[in-house]
């Protein structure tokens, strides 16, 4: 099973449903790419996702044109710049999904809102790659 994880950035969303969804089934091939990737993971996803026990210090911010060839089980955006945005893949796509979410990165505020935006969309996002695993990918292994 391989899957593909695709937001704008990919230094934060994406990167923290890569992890999740990693560690819902370490059998599971999981990759995250950008279509316009920052080269560089947001810190503040790399914290909250430590806090929830996952590290992903160690995720690359990669960009889809790396992953354009391969054959996937699914591509997932994570973000409606990267839905509308992405690419057609020349490999095998069985499924293309959007499973969106708002962008932590650009909360404004205090040092504590902006905190609770990061943990509020961490949260989401794990409930709604819980989901998707529970109900697509769990039966199919």
């Amino acid at each position: 099973m391989k899957v593909l994880i695709l937001c704008t950035g990919n230094s934060c969303r994406s990167q923290m449903a890569h992890g999740f969804l990693q560690s819902f089934d370490p059998s599971i091939e999981v990759f995250s790419a950008g279509t316009e990737a920052s080269g560089r993971l947001n810190s503040k996803a790399v914290e909250v996702m430590k806090q929830a026990g996952i590290d992903i210090s160690h995720h690359t911010s990669d960009s889809v044109e790396k992953y354009l060839n391969d054959e996937w089980d699914y591509v997932i955006t994570v973000c409606g710049g990267a839905n509308e945005t992405c690419p057609a893949f020349m490999g095998k796509v069985k499924h293309r999904l959007h499973i969106g979410f708002d962008d932590p990165s650009h909360a404004i505020g205090s040092e504590e809102f902006i905190n609770g935006e990061f943990i509020r969309v961490r949260d989401e996002i794990k409930e709604g790659f819980q989901k998707f695993y529970n109900e697509q990918i769990k039966y199919q292994l």
